[in-house]
């Protein structure tokens, strides 16, 4: 079980540490669930001394592919250890709509999160459109099997997959449990097909459509929703620290 809390564009370097250092009183010790926040880029080093000797592990909310190079603006895996990041999300629908992210790079930089022992939280998710016109499943699977092509996981700790439905993402509106736990199932049923039993049965699924603390125990209780990808709700430590506790009654 994960809860993760993808920050996005907000916080500077002082809210951003005074926030990590609220998550850490508010969160307290986890028990059976995996903590995790993910700031931007320029407050990470100010997170992680916030966060440094606590559980809560550090995220990134992007990547490139690419070890080192001309690329203006962007950060490598390396780059993410060394202030010590543990997670690194790929392919959020954001990346996707607003920056061209594609399942092919998200492909490539899954194997390079995984040369540099980054955990790969990948988003996989349909619009609005598309669920109206029945092709919901389809184009997850597409999604998710473009991005894992020939990707090995040996542990089922090496991989994250966030189900986040595009229509549902800062819009207020929320999967019902049922259907998030039919898209996790779809999910659930590629996890295994391509990793096996033992990995693909325990790789956590997330849920990443406006999940809070008023819907997370639903959620939460169904099989295959193993944790959250929480966009508003965790900029607010309170409203996070409820979802983790939400989390470890499921545990």
């Amino acid at each position: 079980m994960l809860v993760a809390g993808n920050w996005k564009m907000n916080s500077d370097h002082t809210s951003a540490r005074q926030l990590a250092s609220a998550v850490v009183a508010a969160v307290g010790e986890p028990r059976q669930v995996t903590v995790a926040v993910c700031p931007p880029f320029v407050n990470l080093d100010a997170t992680f001394g916030a966060l440094h000797g606590t559980p809560i592990r550090l995220g990134a909310q992007h990547m490139h592919e690419a070890d080192a190079g001309a690329f203006t603006g962007e950060v490598s895996a390396s780059m993410l250890r060394a202030v010590g990041c543990h997670y690194v999300i790929l392919g959020h629908s954001e990346r996707r709509q607003f920056f061209g992210e594609t399942d092919a790079s998200v492909n490539r930089k899954i194997v390079q999160a995984h040369s540099h022992s980054l955990v790969p939280i990948v988003c996989v998710g349909e619009t609005l459109d598309e669920r109206e016109a029945g092709r919901a499943a389809d184009v997850v699977s597409v999604q998710l099997n473009t991005s894992l092509k020939d990707v090995e996981v040996t542990s089922s700790e090496r991989l994250v997959v966030a189900y986040e439905p595009v229509w549902a993402i800062g819009t207020g509106k929320t999967a019902s449990p049922e259907e998030a736990q039919n898209m996790h199932a779809v999910i659930r049923r590629l996890l295994v097909a391509q990793f096996g039993d033992e990995i693909g049965f325990s790789i956590d699924i997330l849920y990443g459509g406006s999940m809070n603390p008023g819907n997370a125990s639903s959620l939460l209780e169904k099989q295959d929703v193993n944790g959250g990808l929480i966009g508003g709700a965790s900029l607010k430590a309170e409203e996070f620290a409820q979802i983790v506790r939400a989390a470890q009654e499921k545990a």
